[in-house]
């Protein structure tokens, strides 16, 4: 708190205090509204057998889900050895937290519309064929630039460069590849991670 939000007004704080609180309550109603129906249904006996596996499988999500949310906001509150550090959350937890959401959301949904339309009802066409081999890819482009936009927020990196189409006064910036090993760029540098879901 020192740190970075010392100026901070008591109604500043009340405000993103509610806003964190808001967001665990929601997550708590979210795991009652998957897990209580489930429990009913798998009690009275209307979940077929692969159904069973879809409806535990999506309860475990929405568990580990909840225990990812834990883990990240912990890393926020570690010490960091660079004393020039401020405090935040890990990118790669907060990346994580939301993958493992959009997974989730993902997989209800497919479950959903499995049930309300049942895949041996579907007309099998070359064209449908072709349609749904675009919308993996599509799917996993968007899946792809929805993480690399939580590495932005992780890292502050959105505050790098503010200018568009260019970066500065450079379509590609000096420092791109500043991190050694190379690697590291792609998810420490605020640089290349700005720029790599500019691309996405």
């Amino acid at each position: 708190f020192n740190s970075l939000n010392h100026d901070m007004t008591l109604p500043e704080f009340k405000f993103i205090w509610y806003m964190e609180y808001s967001h665990r309550m929601w997550g708590r109603a979210v795991g009652l509204a998957y897990i209580l129906p489930a429990a009913y249904f798998w009690r009275r006996g209307c979940l077929s057998r692969p159904l069973k596996g879809r409806v535990l499988a999506l309860c475990g999500l929405v568990c580990f889900q909840g225990l990812l949310g834990w883990y990240m906001v912990k890393s926020g509150l570690e010490e960091k050895p660079d004393s020039y550090d401020i405090p935040r959350v890990s990118q790669y937890r907060l990346a994580a937290h939301l993958g493992s959401a959009l997974v989730l959301y993902s997989a209800s949904l497919w479950t959903g519309l499995s049930l309300l339309l049942p895949r041996h009802k579907l007309p099998e066409t070359k064209q449908l064929l072709r349609l749904r081999q675009y919308a993996h890819g599509t799917t996993a482009l968007i899946f792809l630039t929805a993480l690399s936009g939580a590495f932005v927020a992780g890292l502050d990196a959105g505050l790098v460069y503010n200018s568009f189409p260019k970066m500065g006064e450079r379509w590609i910036p000096d420092d791109l590849l500043a991190f050694t090993p190379v690697l590291r760029n792609v998810f420490e540098n605020p640089t290349t991670v700005q720029f790599d879901h500019r691309i996405l």
